[in-house]
């Protein structure tokens, strides 16, 4: 909940701190603004005229949660939640530790590694309203936040010990701004060959050979890296259902005409086996 991270949080604007009015109802500033808190316990904190667009919409946002429910990426979730574990162990003991998840979703990653980690809490931090709805129930000890991971994060400085980035953009000058001495990113970049089995036959666009390189070049001069990378790949078996929900929470997919992807996905056997690969990146501030 909010109340669980409020320490953590940020006037958008101003970065000053935030806590909580009329039992949390609403966030004010010290600044003197405020931040309505959503019904589903979710607040957008962003600055100015607002946030320039909405992210994925519910049905993706549906797929997702049918997809990641199925634990076809189980492997992908444990090493993340193994990399925070061991972050969070050079942490000072003083205060429970803290992680942050940009692109944070439904919360699926960032309620697993909550449940490994006793007394740890997060802040879900995804541009979609949609999203922020599952991920404000994810966990009784996640905070979920809409905002731009492109503009001011709405934390404090150096409050967050870990940063999960799961297939999602990221902001490495506000993560050195945000992160603690100690702390750490953790990026999870699909990889070459990532679901080609599926891709491949829909005309779905395949990972960029080139895509861990440019994250490190997006990094330089902010975050350096901190551990040495690792490779995961295993074999998934899909169904229709799950196929449905595969493509439904791709993004790219978007270039192709929905009758189109329709007779592509009529054309598939029952089920297909495909290969999960990714690389686990950890980075430092410099």
């Amino acid at each position: 909940m909010l109340r669980d991270v409020i320490d953590l949080l940020a006037d958008p604007s101003d970065g000053t701190p935030l806590h909580g009015v009329d039992d949390f109802d609403r966030l004010e500033s010290e600044s003197g603004h405020s931040f309505v808190v959503d019904e589903a316990g979710y607040v957008t904190l962003a600055a100015g005229t607002g946030l320039s667009h909405q992210g994925d919409g519910p049905a993706m946002v549906a797929a997702r949660e049918t997809y990641l429910s199925l634990g076809h990426f189980a492997p992908f979730v444990e090493t993340v939640t193994g990399a925070v574990q061991d972050i969070f162990e050079q942490a000072p003991e003083s205060t429970p530790p803290a992680l942050l998840e940009v692109g944070a979703g439904t919360g699926y990653y960032l309620a697993h590694t909550l449940d490994s980690v006793e007394g740890a809490r997060g802040v879900g931090l995804d541009i979609s309203p949609h999203a922020a709805k599952h991920l404000a129930a994810c966990h009784s000890r996640a905070g979920a936040v809409v905002a731009d991971v492109w503009e001011r994060l709405p934390l404090r400085d150096r409050c967050i010990d870990a940063i999960s980035v799961v297939f999602a953009p990221a902001n490495p000058a506000e993560f050195q701004r945000v992160l603690a001495p100690h702390g750490q990113v953790v990026v999870l970049t699909p990889g070459v060959g990532h679901l080609d089995e599926l891709r491949e036959p829909l005309g779905i666009l395949g990972v960029a050979e080139d895509k861990v390189e440019r994250m490190y070049q997006q990094a330089a001069g902010f975050l350096e890296q901190a551990a040495d990378p690792v490779d995961i790949s295993f074999p998934i078996v899909l169904d229709r259902a799950a196929i449905a929900a595969q493509v439904g929470m791709s993004p790219s997919a978007r270039h192709i005409g929905a009758e189109d992807l329709a007779e592509r996905m009529a054309a598939l056997p029952e089920t297909i086996t495909v290969t999960a690969r990714a690389r686990l990146d950890r980075l430092r501030p410099v």
